[in-house]
């Protein structure tokens, strides 16, 4: 599995286009918490570079390369082909996921002509894109400790369905590897998993998996429960720590 890489902005170089770019540059807003909690769109990718120094950025096996009777080799671009009176004309498309490795992650897709293009558009999608998620405690023999997810979340993308589990600690992520990676850039060190439907489409597997991430953020949860289950939303430890 190739070892995701980290980013290296220069706040000083970049010029803002937006006004919660501006913000930012300015020092109004220091964190991405109060990025996303402003409820302005993330319109910029150099937001999310500036508040988030430690980035990290993988690509996924979303393609398959020729191979005899279809047993090709995996790899990161997916590669169509489209019929034109001048010739066949190829475009390459690929998703990309970033993420610090405690509560931020964001995933986007990128399609061009070239490879190059195709993972740089992918990259700048998947920080606009990126969003906070809860962790909690997997088990409830164990010390409450946020290794996990709180409770059990589902998404769905075509035909592929995905069911994220609490697990407990030293389980690890019981789960296929592409969706080990963006769980890995999330923060979540444990989890099981339950997939329906045509999971070779790896596209739709992934995508799937980053919905079902996103209704962690979305489910009401009471007070007692946030000590209970060692709910954390986020990173760990803040800034201003």
């Amino acid at each position: 599995m190739r070892k995701p890489e980290e980013t290296v902005f220069d706040i000083e170089a970049w010029t803002p286009r937006t006004g919660l770019g501006k913000m930012v540059k300015s020092g109004k807003i220091t964190t991405i918490d109060e990025a996303i909690e402003s409820g302005i769109k993330i319109l910029e990718s150099e937001i999310v570079d500036a508040l988030i120094p430690n980035l990290q950025t993988d690509l996924l096996m979303i393609g398959q390369a020729k191979g005899k009777f279809g047993g090709g080799q995996r790899r990161v671009f997916k590669q169509t082909q489209k019929k034109t009176n001048e010739g066949n004309k190829p475009s390459f498309s690929t998703i990309a996921i970033v993420g610090n490795g405690d509560g931020f992650v964001g995933m986007g897709g990128g399609k061009a002509r070239e490879t190059v293009p195709a993972r740089e558009k992918a990259l700048r999608n998947a920080k606009r894109n990126i969003i906070r998620i809860r962790r909690g405690g997997g088990s409830w023999e164990s010390a409450p400790d946020s290794n996990s997810i709180p409770f059990a979340v589902e998404g769905k993308m075509g035909s592929v369905k995905i069911k994220l589990l609490p697990a407990p600690p030293g389980t690890g992520l019981k789960i296929e590897p592409e969706c080990q990676k963006i769980l890995k850039l999330a923060g979540v060190k444990d989890v099981w998993s339950q997939t329906q439907g045509h999971t070779k489409t790896k596209s739709n597997l992934v995508k799937a998996c980053f919905l079902a991430l996103q209704q962690l953020s979305e489910v009401k949860i009471r007070p007692e429960h946030t000590e209970q289950l060692a709910i954390v939303e986020g990173s760990k430890v803040k800034k201003n720590e």
